[in-house]
Formats: structure tokens, C-alpha cells, sequence
């Protein structure tokens, strides 16, 4: 039977794992990683992104051009970009390999199946995990740098300044959902059914041993009838059915006073 704490971790992990996907996508896609606002011109802002820069007016509206160059973009735009898509392979690669894992998928049922879905899992938790890292890293380091050059003295307080777009509060949250998404999935991971082969195995065990110890008090009652016959005349009721062949030759008294019935011999020889 299918634990429900695990089915609750597996679907709350893809739930969490999409909206960290769209939202990682969502901000690769939009023009605000940059917002850029004069005092000189209240009416016109300007927004840049990893694909486009846009200008918006509050009369013409917004209008976007695309870069011309790859070559002549900033160094940190161009590292965002290899990141970020990286980052949305991953995170679709980490979901598509957790869709068969789950429990509530009726396949792979035996142990070797259940070992595969987890294996699927934590296969999984690893590329949402390392989709989060790299979203994080470059949002953080745009946003550092924004930090670095708003507050550079240096620069006269009438040039404009960059300030934090929408798409790096997405990234953020993009990448945090990716991370909680990861270590949902390891934690469905920990309910493992390794123990239920053990419980099997130590009832099969004290199966064996049972059987072991009625075997040998079996033997026990045998030998002692076998004595109550030799010094009687006739066999009690309670050795009619435990009651071994009887003994034709001294060998088979010599070898019961080898198996535990040397007393016996002694008394007979005395008595003798």
C-alpha cells in the first residue's frame, strides 16, 4: 500500500517544481531585468533585458528592439542568458524524470521497480536543485551589480541610475521553488520499503526455528518412549504414535547410547 505522506511530497514537489519552471521561463523571456528612470523625463522610462531593450512612453506606449550583436552585449547579460536557459533545460529534465517516479504511476510495482522510481527521484531533486542554483546565481549578481552602481559616489546624482526590474524578483522566486521542489522530492525518497524484507526474513526465521526445536523434541520423546518400552513389558498409550522400529541387535542399543542414551545402558548392564 502506497504511503499517503509520500504521494502528498511527490505531488506538492511537481506542483512547486512547474511553477519554479514558469516562473524560471517567465523571467528569461521578460525585458525588466534592468528599469531605467529620469527626473528630466517623467514621462519616459527605459527597461532592458537579456534579449530586448524597450522604451516606454506614456503617449506612444512601449516599444522593444532587440539587441543588434551578440559581441557588443554586456558580459553579464550574455552569461545570464547561457544560464538561464541552462537552468530551464534542467528544470523541465528534472520533471519530466520525476513524472514516472511517482507513486501514483501503476508500473515497476516490485522491488526492483520501487528501487528504479527512486533512483528516478533523486535524479530528479538534482537537476530542480541545480536549476535553482542557476537561476540564482546570475539574478544575484545583476542585482549586485545594480546595488554597486547605485551607490557609486563617483557618479554625479544627475546621471540615471539602474534600478531592479520585475524579472529578478521571478528569478528569485523561481530559483527558491526549484530548490523546495528538490528537497520535496528527496524527502518522498525517505520512505522506503527496505525494511519489509527484513520483517520477512526474521519471520522466516523464527518459522525455522520453531519447526528446528518440534523436530528435536520430537526426538527427545522418541528416545524417552523408546526407553519406557525396553524396561516394560508392554508400550505406554502416549509412545503408540511416537514409538520408533524396534531393536534387533546390540549395534542399535550402542548406537542409542551414543545418541543420548547411555544411562540407560548403564542400568541395564548392572541390572544384568
Amino acid at each position: 500500500m502506497t504511503n499517503p505522506c509520500t504521494v502528498f511530497l511527490e505531488l506538492l514537489g511537481m506542483l512547486i517544481g512547474m511553477g519554479g519552471w514558469f516562473c524560471s521561463l517567465a523571467a528569461t523571456i521578460m525585458p525588466q531585468w534592468l528599469s531605467l528612470s529620469t527626473e528630466l523625463l517623467g514621462m519616459e522610462s527605459y527597461e532592458q533585458g537579456l534579449w530586448e531593450a524597450c522604451v516606454i512612453q506614456e503617449v506612444a506606449g512601449t516599444e522593444c528592439r532587440p539587441y543588434d550583436t551578440i559581441l557588443g552585449l554586456d558580459p553579464k547579460f550574455m552569461l545570464a542568458r547561457v544560464l538561464m536557459c541552462v537552468s530551464d533545460a534542467s528544470c523541465l529534465l528534472g520533471l519530466l524524470l520525476a513524472i514516472p517516479a511517482m507513486s501514483q504511476i501503476n508500473c515497476c510495482k516490485s522491488e526492483e521497480g520501487r528501487r528504479t522510481k527512486r533512483g528516478l527521484k533523486i535524479t530528479a531533486g538534482v537537476f530542480l536543485c541545480i536549476a535553482g542554483l542557476f537561476v540564482l546565481f546570475p539574478v544575484s549578481y545583476i542585482a549586485h551589480d545594480i546595488v554597486i552602481k547605485f551607490f557609486d559616489e563617483t557618479v554625479p546624482h544627475v546621471v540615471p541610475r539602474s534600478e531592479f526590474g520585475d524579472a529578478l524578483f521571478i528569478g528569485w522566486a523561481a530559483g527558491l521553488l526549484d530548490i523546495v521542489a528538490a528537497v520535496l522530492l528527496f524527502a518522498s525518497c525517505s520512505d522506503s520499503r527496505d525494511s519489509e524484507p527484513h520483517l520477512v526474513y526474521h519471520r522466516q526465521r523464527q518459522e525455522i526455528r520453531t519447526i528446528d526445536g518440534s523436530r528435536k523434541r520430537s526426538e527427545m520423546e522418541s528416545k524417552l518412549c523408546l526407553m519406557k518400552t525396553l524396561t516394560s513389558s508392554m508400550p505406554s498409550e502416549e509412545c503408540q504414535t511416537v514409538l520408533p522400529p524396534p531393536l534387533h541387535h546390540y549395534s542399535d542399543l550402542t548406537r542409542l547410547g551414543a545418541d543420548g542414551g547411555a544411562p540407560f545402558l548403564q542400568k541395564t548392564a548392572t541390572a544384568c
